[in-house]
């Protein structure tokens, strides 16, 4: 069976056009092609980023932080108690009002106290501002480099600057070594964020931050297989640079540095719509849907790769309305710039999971226009009502409780005997 399974695993039909075979894919004397095998270094090159990132956030985001007066918020702190904190740790950290009232009687607590230590808890489990700040100037700085890092590999490569470039060849390009790197240091890059997950800040968006990292390995492991590695590498410099504006945004956000944050902002979204809505579709979607097509028919691989970048092209739409209207209301209704951060996080993370999600459920029916609207569909119900505020909540001691019904009392006796009686 598992013999049968990798057969069709590695079917030509479904990775290579027609008349091609993985026997014309061998090295030969000046000619270096991809090899799925390459890909087991993405593992080692995670753990070293692991290492360096700890370096970094250490020896450089912390005095930095503190360079910068980067404080974590002062909180309050729970008080001790067993029965609380064993319903806390084994089965809720938000307890419903049932909960609530069965735990005041094994606690004696009244409703109000027992809410107020349930959110100081829940506080206490929140990240501080200076993890925070490491996570995302860490972000940042890979990202400057990754991007920057692209471009000096990519400048002088023709396929850049003439897009038919690209299939030149096709499928029987030759492997650079920049290219190799390129692959495997973003790879490495997003499988030590999927290792990472245990010990990052936790965000409500957890199981979707899986799958966003799932999804963007699965896609550029397919193009590496494939041999769409020049048209990748431009995917991947489009995308990396607005992320670089998006987390230094961030990191100058942490640091109170407000202008410098709100002008990276305001050119996070100019350079988001220009590269997700302009260079994206009508460059990179373009090479990959029409030229490809005077080479060779259609095959699997030419519809997963496409349809994965249309679903890509609605999500990117979406985004830049939200963006845009959080862009307006930043500007002329001081709303502050964490909540349009947190606002974007989310809205990444549920786009990517939904995306992924029904595009597999649904590319069996090969009807593209269906699978789109219905992702779209269930994007917008699954986004509607969704609360994933990363916001500490209102800690503050429960007013003292008075005995209204005593004190009308006292006060009914006391005009009592005023007037004599």
């Amino acid at each position: 069976m598992l013999q049968t399974l990798g057969e069709w695993l590695w079917w030509e039909r479904l990775w290579l056009p027609v008349n091609v075979s993985w026997s014309d894919l061998e090295d030969t004397e000046g000619r270096i092609y991809a090899k799925a095998s390459q890909l087991y270094g993405i593992l080692p090159c995670a753990l070293c980023l692991l290492l360096v990132r700890y370096l970094f956030e250490r020896y450089v985001a912390t005095p930095l932080a503190k360079v910068w007066e980067i404080k974590d918020k002062a909180r309050r702190t729970a008080e001790k108690n067993p029965i609380l904190e064993n319903y806390f740790r084994s089965k809720a950290r938000a307890p419903s009002q049932a909960d609530v009232r069965s735990l005041c009687k094994k606690t004696g607590w009244p409703e109000r106290k027992v809410e107020v230590w349930f959110r100081r808890r829940r506080n206490e489990e929140r990240p501080g501002l200076r993890k925070r700040f490491g996570e995302a100037s860490w972000r940042c700085t890979f990202y400057f480099f990754a991007f920057f890092g692209g471009l000096l590999a990519l400048y002088d490569k023709p396929w850049v600057y003439d897009l038919r470039e690209v299939w030149a060849g096709f499928p029987k390009q030759s492997l650079l070594p920049s290219q190799y790197w390129y692959y495997l240091l973003e790879m490495g890059f997003y499988l030590s964020l999927l290792f990472s997950l245990t010990f990052d800040v936790k965000r409500k968006d957890f199981r979707e931050q899986v799958i966003h990292h799932f999804a963007t390995l699965t896609l550029l492991s397919f193009s590496w297989i494939s041999n769409y590695i020049r048209i990748g590498t431009l995917v991947m410099a489009v995308h990396d640079s607005s992320d670089i504006l998006l987390e230094g945004a961030k990191v100058f956000n942490y640091a109170k540095w407000h202008t410098t944050a709100n002008a990276m902002f305001v050119v996070f979204t100019v350079l988001f719509m220009v590269t997700r809505l302009v260079i994206f579709p009508f460059w990179l979607i373009h090479c990959t849907w029409v030229y490809p097509l005077e080479l060779y028919p259609a095959f699997f691989g030419y519809y997963f790769f496409n349809v994965m970048l249309m679903v890509l092209l609605m999500l990117h739409i979406y985004w830049a309305f939200l963006i845009s209207r959080m862009l307006y209301k930043f500007i002329f209704s001081k709303v502050r710039l964490q909540v349009f951060l947190c606002s974007y996080t989310f809205i990444h993370g549920t786009c990517v999971e939904t995306m992924w999600q029904w595009h597999v459920l649904l590319l069996p029916f090969g009807s593209l226009s269906f699978s789109i609207f219905s992702l779209w569909l269930i994007f917008i119900l699954q986004l509607e009502g969704d609360d994933r505020s990363d916001e500490e909540e209102d800690d503050s001691d429960p007013p003292k409780e008075t005995n209204h019904k005593l004190s009308h009392m006292n006060g009914s006796g006391a005009r009592d005997r005023a007037n004599g009686h």
